[in-house]
């Protein structure tokens, strides 16, 4: 009977002490991921708006399409420095203050990652390319792609760029606009930021998606999911990487094979694809094959659907300033008197007014550590604050627009459009802010690690588009309407309620 009573005993106390364990353990996991939720830190004392919602916080105002409204009046409430609301009450930094940029993006760079949603995201659509490498690996690719973005290269590439300019990238046209021919691919390109916009609420979903099961398996949920936004970004995504994997097959097949001709003219080329090809033929330790597959994918998409809405931007500016364009043609068609229709890479690079143009269009387009402010900052319980002590998963937005337009950095007209602010010294402030860009003083292309790799590219494929069609055309508003899109890349459209990329101009021979 002891006996009996004994054993009951140790098996009540055995169940009962794994219970106890359990209601530990899962306490401490509801711990681990409610704590930073409300636990006071520093961010709590910087001023900010109020949540909109549990859920998404600020986030769907932040992140909507059409949110100028909602930036101004916060950008002009709060200044440099901020706090919002993410997903689920979780607190953030925004902050547009240059040295805090500097901090962030130059000088403590390496305690600072994109993020694991934005790392998984990129790599789930375009593949392990440079943008979803972090650490030693980003290091790695960028010390191996710089070479093919060299003032060298660039100056071999620029009568590609007159032939047509998609050749400059891969050695193929996408869009030869000859006739009216369509090109799914073509088609996929330019539908990819207005259909990432429509999806951005799935990014908080990514890093526990990708640990359902392996690839096949989770490709089997995608299939079946019944979300039409998510079904479009899928389709858009596989015929990207189906037409970059043909157009890449056929240039290795063609050097693998040895055939005279097609070699010759892979050998001879100077477009990206065949540089990093040649690039790893010498060294089979450099790039592997599904890298420069993603590689290709983040430059068809940076080099055609970033470039392009740039220049969008610039033609509507255009349009609005018809002394600017006048005065640009009257530039653009001198050079083309002293050198031809192909105006060589380093002249066209020099041409002033171009260059201030373009310029002025780019500024206005769109480890625990503490965060340096330039101006001290009034926390909420009214002490100031000359630095943030930033935690562990800190989230820290980076507003790289609104610093380009900074009135404390560039003086009052900051907000207008006003290429002529290039062709003289600019203001000390801009000197005295140390704005972390690598190009003019700009955010545009951030620097440091994180600099646009690719950035001499963007800028010779604007001035040679330009050059071609302001020589010969004249650009005006027309009667129907458009809108600029905010999506990480602004592009436009007939209305907010439209997704697809369209802007309408009136376009006559220039006399």
């Amino acid at each position: 009977m002891s006996a009996n009573f004994l054993q009951l005993y140790s098996v009540s106390d055995l169940t009962q002490s794994l219970f106890i364990a359990g209601a530990l353990a899962t306490l401490f996991l509801v711990w681990r991921l409610v704590s930073p939720y409300i636990l006071r830190t520093t961010v709590d004392n910087i001023p900010g708006p109020q949540s909109a919602s549990f859920f998404s916080g600020n986030m769907r105002q932040l992140f909507t399409r059409d949110n100028k409204e909602f930036i101004t009046n916060y950008v002009d409430t709060y200044g440099p420095v901020s706090k919002l609301h993410g997903f689920f009450g979780a607190r953030m930094i925004h902050t547009f203050d240059p040295k805090a940029l500097h901090s962030v993006h130059v000088k403590d760079q390496d305690s600072y990652d994109r993020g694991l949603q934005t790392i998984l995201t990129t790599r789930l659509l375009l593949g392990p390319d440079i943008l979803a490498a972090f650490g030693p690996e980003h290091r790695r690719q960028c010390k191996l792609l710089n070479p093919a973005f060299s003032i060298v290269h660039m100056r071999g590439l620029s009568p590609i760029f007159y032939s047509v300019a998609g050749k400059g990238m891969m050695g193929y046209s996408f869009d030869p606009l000859v006739e009216e021919v369509h090109n799914d691919f073509a088609e996929a390109v330019k539908s990819f930021v207005p259909t990432f916009a429509d999806v951005q609420w799935a990014r908080v979903f990514v890093p526990l998606v990708v640990k359902l099961g392996p690839a096949r398996f989770r490709r089997f949920l995608l299939d079946c999911l019944p979300i039409k936004s998510i079904q479009r970004m899928k389709t858009v995504s596989d015929m990207m990487h189906q037409r970059s994997l043909e157009i890449y097959t056929e240039k290795k097949a063609a050097i693998e094979r040895g055939d005279q001709e097609t070699l010759i003219a892979v050998d001879e080329s100077k477009d990206m694809l065949s540089i990093l090809q040649n690039m790893k033929a010498a060294d089979e330790d450099r790039l592997s094959d599904n890298e420069l597959l993603a590689q290709m994918n983040t430059f068809i998409f940076a080099g055609m659907d970033t470039t392009s809405n740039a220049l969008s931007r610039v033609l509507d500016m255009l349009c609005q300033h018809q002394d600017v364009q006048d005065k640009l043609r009257v530039e653009v068609r001198a050079s083309i008197e002293q050198y031809g229709l192909e105006i060589p890479y380093d002249e066209l690079s020099a041409l002033p007014y171009l260059d201030a143009v373009c310029r002025e269009t780019l500024r206005l387009a769109k480890k625990d550590t503490v965060l340096p402010l330039s101006q001290p900052l009034r926390g909420v319980d009214g002490t100031m604050m000359r630095e943030i002590p930033i935690t562990k998963g800190t989230v820290v937005l980076s507003n790289l627009p609104a610093c380009n337009r900074n009135k404390a950095v560039w003086g009052e007209d900051a907000l207008e459009w006003k290429p002529e602010r290039w062709l003289q010294p600019l203001p000390k402030s801009v000197e005295d802010a140390h704005v972390p860009g690598i190009y003019s003083n700009l955010t545009t292309f951030l620097a440091g690690g994180r600099a646009c790799i690719g950035f001499k590219f963007s800028q010779l494929e604007m001035k040679v588009v330009l050059c071609l069609l302001l020589s010969r055309f004249k650009f005006e508003l027309s009667e129907k309407p458009f809108v600029w899109n905010f999506a990480g890349i602004s592009y436009p459209s007939a209305s907010y309620a439209s997704s697809k990329p369209e802007m309408v101009l009136e376009v006559s021979v220039a006399p």
